[in-house]
């Protein structure tokens, strides 16, 4: 199972996010940076995978766009989140995959060809719809996405876990890749991602409090039951 740091960029610096409040978000702590400052921060905690929202391009006031080549030169992938809201907004770079939410692109998913979707969820409801996520996640088998994350929005940042009984009904619902965000607070929770058969996790918060190992996000995988030799 894939494993890709969250990093969240607010004026210049990365920010924790929690439950998508965004106009409260604080320049983010790590037990293993001393820096929000992007490019030295991702230095230091040498991610394999990263995951990046660009909350000021998402919210219309700005953008990191400068900035997202030196991150993609210093890890080996990027899923990168600008707040698309139609194929002319996708950002074309080496390494780096285009996000294109729910959130903000309700209106134009059949328009792109390729790239991720995000499923945003709030309230356990699939935002802007307040559609069911499992019915929506079927439906997103006619897409033509890359891979799909199932993104807990009210769970980002908070530690709290994951409501385990309905992953298995989210897995069985999509065909394709699937990863999930939000929520992931130990390694127990990535066991149980990996058991529902999920093929990734977008973590942070519990890499940067110690109750992830970071040498997990360093390699990008975890496999619960590693083969023997």
């Amino acid at each position: 199972m894939d494993l890709y740091l969250a990093t969240d960029l607010k004026s210049g610096q990365i920010v924790h996010g929690k439950s998508g409040m965004r106009d409260w978000y604080v320049p983010v702590t790590s037990l293993y940076a001393d820096t929000a400052e992007p490019v030295r921060f991702i230095e230091q905690i040498k991610p394999r995978y990263l995951y990046i929202a660009d909350l000021d391009r998402i919210c219309g006031v700005g953008d990191h766009d400068a900035l997202i080549p030196a991150l993609a030169d210093r890890t080996e992938r990027i899923l990168l989140d600008r707040g698309c809201r139609s194929p002319d907004d996708v950002l074309v770079l080496p390494r780096v995959h285009m996000i294109v939410g729910t959130e903000t692109a309700a209106d134009t998913l059949d328009q792109f060809n390729g790239g991720v979707l995000s499923v945003d969820i709030k309230n356990d409801l699939v935002i802007p719809w307040n559609t069911d996520p499992v019915a929506f996640l079927s439906s997103c088998n006619r897409y033509q996405f890359e891979m799909v994350i199932l993104l807990d929005i009210g769970r980002v940042g908070t530690g709290r876990g994951l409501d385990t009984e309905k992953l298995s009904a989210f897995r069985s619902a999509y065909a394709g890749t699937l990863l999930w965000g939000g929520g992931v607070s130990s390694e127990e929770d990535l066991v149980l991602l990996e058991k529902a058969g999920f093929d990734g996790a977008i973590i942070a918060t519990a890499v940067h409090t110690g109750k992830i190992p970071i040498e997990y996000i360093r390699r990008g995988t975890f496999c619960s039951s590693p083969l023997k030799a």
